[in-house]
């Protein structure tokens, strides 16, 4: 009964967020959203079981004021797509995903950054400088191959490794929080390749900080 609410809260926030998109919005937030609520459809990689959701539906607020962060997401959401070309950008409740392919991040059984997702990363970097009062949660996750206490550090290692580009791109580091699930929260299959390459990957989960909750409840305009 439990788990049934929270799923009927997490799916009407979703639909209360889809309702909030203007009719400019990017069409690759705009799938997300959508796909979101439907479950599944436009290719939308963050479920209701993931941990990212589960960390967004943990932070928000519902209500007006909920209507109001939601909003103020969609704008920054939009912002991020139009200006990463190599990133997944969902919109969930009252929060925002990023993903990179690990392809992209990083080489194989390696937490060093490549060229391409320093610019990557730069490019965000410059998102978050301007909306302030949002944090971000870092989740690192890895495939199955290997054992698990290894994927672990691993996928710690690869949080850390963004955290401290974003820092040193002027990112407030008391916004940024790291995570490591290593193995346990697979957004595809590990039995094959391309399976096990969406599952190494990255995860920036941007939701607001408490000044921006106080801020929404009081009815304020934010942004």
């Amino acid at each position: 009964m439990i788990m049934r609410n929270l799923l009927l809260v997490l799916a009407l926030a979703l639909f209360s967020t889809s309702l909030n998109v203007s009719c400019n919005a990017s069409r690759k937030v705009k799938g997300a959203i959508i796909g979101a609520v439907v479950g599944g459809a436009s290719g939308a990689l963050i479920t209701k079981n993931n941990k990212a959701a589960g960390i967004i539906l943990g932070a928000g607020v519902g209500g007006a004021a909920g209507a109001l962060i939601g909003q103020y997401m969609d704008k920054q959401a939009r912002e991020i797509a139009d200006e990463l070309e190599n990133a997944h950008v969902e919109r969930v409740g009252e929060g925002i995903v990023v993903i990179f392919d690990s392809g992209l991040l990083f080489d194989f059984d390696s937490y060093d950054l490549r060229s391409a997702t320093r610019q990557n990363l730069s490019e965000l970097a410059n998102s978050l400088n301007e909306y302030e009062d949002t944090e971000l949660n870092i989740l690192g996750h890895t495939d199955n191959v290997g054992s698990g206490s290894y994927n672990k550090t691993l996928s710690m290692n690869r949080a850390n490794s963004v955290e401290d580009f974003l820092a040193g791109q002027g990112v407030d580091s008391g916004r940024l929080h790291i995570l490591g699930y290593g193995e346990n929260d697979p957004i595809s299959t590990n039995e094959t390749e391309e399976g096990r390459q969406q599952n190494r990957r990255v995860e920036i989960v941007i939701v607001a900080n408490d000044e921006l909750k106080n801020a929404a409840k009081e009815g304020k305009e934010l942004g």
